[in-house]
């Protein structure tokens, strides 16, 4: 009874501020707020805010909603605890040798770029350009970063 008379005062007043802003000749915006206080009083008409006010103040409802939380955290908890122990492939996890060394990836060493041949030049009295360092800029980042 409360929600219906509290939904009917918005709906009031929310009709009485469209009204002003019509008299402002503010038409469109004086729809849209029409339409947004209707809302409240069709609520209340088609049930809505009955079931849920019916829901809202029935501590059953309170009590199963805490039973489903409840039932939620376990099952994620038993599946984390369960991925933490399967060390997230599908299988136990391995314990490692004592003293064993594991073999580890090694990038092979990589051969230092062909800078390429130089470019002709046009003129006879200058000397051949020195090909261009195509790294510098990155070696450049690197130094910055302390790399």
């Amino acid at each position: 009874m409360l929600a219906e008379t509290i939904c009917s005062a918005v709906s009031a007043a929310g009709l009485g501020i469209a009204v002003v802003t019509a008299y402002r000749r503010r038409f469109l915006a004086a729809a849209r707020i029409t339409a947004y206080s209707l809302v409240p009083v069709g609520l209340v008409l088609t049930g809505v805010v009955e079931w849920l006010t019916g829901i809202v103040f029935n501590p059953t409802v309170w009590i199963g909603f805490g039973l489903l939380g409840l039932a939620w955290l376990i099952l994620f908890t038993t599946r984390a605890v369960e991925r933490r122990s399967l060390g997230g492939s599908g299988r136990p996890a391995r314990k490692k040798a004592k003293g064993g060394a594991s073999p580890e990836a090694v990038a092979p060493a990589a051969s230092k770029p062909s800078l390429g041949a130089a470019a002709p030049t046009t003129r006879r009295d200058q000397p051949p350009a020195a090909p261009a360092d195509d790294f510098s800029d990155i070696e450049a980042i690197l130094k910055k970063h302390g790399i």
